[in-house]
């Protein structure tokens, strides 16, 4: 049996699709759930501000890795990578297949591949790069990197420069590359589909999407989580601070920029099989879905 990949940009209609591929597979007298890898739907009390998916929708069909972690916690992807391929390890030994939903690009990688994931340093290390970048500028800072390692990088790097001084006084190795998150090997047999739409009609879904988190509590939810103390990971949640704010067209704004760099990952994760869903509901889009299972030797 194959994992089922669904990626897309925001506001495409990943999780309505995989609700009604579901529906379809349970025809054939399967049982499947939704493994999803999403940075944010991770966190409990971020469920609307991430665009989690309803209870209603659940209970169509069960969604795992999802609002488990503490807000004020802090989260990687490379903790998440040892929860979803155990997920879908254990999926697969029952005879149910996974429908593993992005998301966060990077998520979606580690879920389906064997990615080189660095560990989370101490936050306290952390605080301190990040206060030297900001008084001292990045270049000035980079001269504290591993001449190996500055080499890779562009002195004016500043979240790069961080993210690598920070693993060089924890004594972690840096990382491989980005290379790896279009070579690594997947992990098990996998059709990834990759949701595509006309632009219009995605920026009009965007828009409509942003107005019902609105309508439905997204900023309160955000000035709570931003209350009680929201770790550095919770808070990159996208549109955060404009949420907070109650700035409804700066939220659209980081959505639509948001998609746009989930397309540019769609057009460089190799084996994507695009589906236009231009126009279309999600029914027919899931039997084009489950064609492509078919086609695929399922």
């Amino acid at each position: 049996m194959k994992v089922l990949a669904i990626f897309g940009p925001t506001g495409v209609g990943k999780t309505a699709v995989a609700i009604a591929t579901a529906d379809r597979l349970r025809e054939r007298g399967e049982d499947p759930v939704a493994v999803s890898c999403d940075a944010i739907q991770v966190y409990r009390g971020l469920e609307k501000v991430s665009g989690a998916a309803t209870p209603e929708e659940h209970t169509r069909l069960e969604h795992r890795l999802v609002a488990f972690v503490e807000v004020t916690g802090e989260f990687s992807a490379g903790r998440f990578a040892t929860l979803a391929h155990a997920e879908i390890d254990q999926l697969l030994a029952e005879g149910r297949r996974p429908i593993v939903l992005g998301g966060t690009g990077l998520y979606l990688r580690a879920a389906l591949a064997d990615l080189e994931l660095r560990p989370p340093v101490p936050a306290e290390m952390r605080a301190d790069v990040e206060r030297q970048i900001a008084e001292r500028g990045p270049e000035a800072v980079h001269g504290q990197l591993d001449p190996d390692v500055a080499v890779t990088v562009h002195p004016r790097d500043g979240k790069r420069i961080a993210r690598l001084l920070e693993l060089q006084r924890a004594g972690i190795d840096p990382p491989l590359g980005s290379e790896q998150l279009w070579t690594a090997k997947l992990r098990r047999p996998t059709l990834l589909v990759g949701l595509t739409i006309d632009r219009a009609e995605l920026a009009r879904r965007i828009d409509a999407r942003v107005e019902e988190m609105i309508a439905t509590g997204a900023p309160e939810e955000a000035r709570r989580a931003a209350d009680s103390g929201a770790s550095r990971t919770a808070r990159a949640a996208l549109g955060f601070d404009e949420l907070r704010a109650g700035d409804v067209d700066a939220v659209k704004r980081a959505h639509r920029a948001y998609a746009r760099r989930q397309l540019t990952w769609m057009r460089k994760m190799p084996g994507v099989e695009p589906i236009d869903r231009t126009g279309r509901d999600d029914g027919s889009v899931a039997e084009q879905v489950v064609a492509r299972l078919d086609d695929n030797g399922a």
